[in-house]
């Protein structure tokens, strides 16, 4: 009895060993792929060498968190979550920074985010975003916050006429539109222009600036309207 006692324990313990050596230690459930998901512009493999997992490591040893922070050294990665999906892939998700505007670096262009972090500098600004000029341009400055706050709260049709934003303070805020108009917006806050308005500026306020454009969209459409009546009274004259 004590025998088959002793060896039942023994088995056991071959077993437990085995298993632990095998999940903790053996190649056999190593990482053998990396999943890259959430990723646009970055590449994946670039995601998968900063995680810095080497082939076949044990998969449950892997510290997720020295994974994430890792990833996340990337400057155009906002967050990175890190998981195991048994047997043998470890998972990493991504959501990357959507640059907002662009900040004049001498010859060159910082992309930032809304938060202000920049994400990458090219050698040109892509032409879908707007400049923003600074004095101190960062996440922790108050003039960047704000004038960032405020480009994305502008309706798409309005920032697409949008050249230039320029913040002197989180209350000097303005922009340069695209046909050379300026429009004094004020702080992010208020909405509301301060100061005087200048000579050939568009309204002082950006309610100002929403209902003017609304009111030029309303007067093309019923423009075309008229011109569309008078071709269709002319065309049955004709035929009359």
């Amino acid at each position: 009895m004590k025998a088959r006692q002793a060896f039942v324990a023994l088995l056991t313990a071959g077993v437990v060993g085995s298993t632990v050596w095998l999940v903790f230690f053996s190649p056999v459930l190593g990482v053998r792929s990396v999943e890259i998901v959430g990723n646009l512009t970055v590449p994946a493999d670039q995601i998968e060498k900063q995680a810095g997992v080497a082939p076949l490591h044990p998969l449950a040893t892997v510290d997720l968190g020295e994974v994430e922070g890792r990833v996340l050294a990337i400057r155009r990665l906002a967050s990175a979550r890190v998981e195991r999906a048994w047997p043998s892939t470890l998972k990493i998700e991504v959501v990357e920074r959507q640059p907002v505007a662009v900040v004049p670096v001498g010859d060159k262009a910082a992309l930032i985010d809304r938060k202000g972090v920049v994400t990458e500098v090219r050698p040109s600004a892509p032409p879908e975003l707007p400049v923003l000029r600074v004095d101190r341009p960062g996440p922790g400055d108050p003039a960047t916050v704000a004038a960032i706050k405020v480009i994305g709260g502008l309706p798409e049709a309005l920032l697409m006429k949008i050249d230039e934003v320029r913040a002197t303070s989180p209350e000097g805020i303005s922009f340069r539109l695209t046909n050379g108009r300026t429009v004094i917006w004020g702080g992010g806050r208020q909405g509301r222009g301060q100061g005087s308005r200048p000579r050939g500026a568009a309204p002082a306020h950006g309610q100002g600036v929403r209902r003017q454009f609304a009111r030029r969209r309303l007067h093309e459409m019923r423009s075309w309207s008229r011109i569309g009546q008078r071709a269709t009274r002319r065309t049955g004259l004709r035929r009359g």
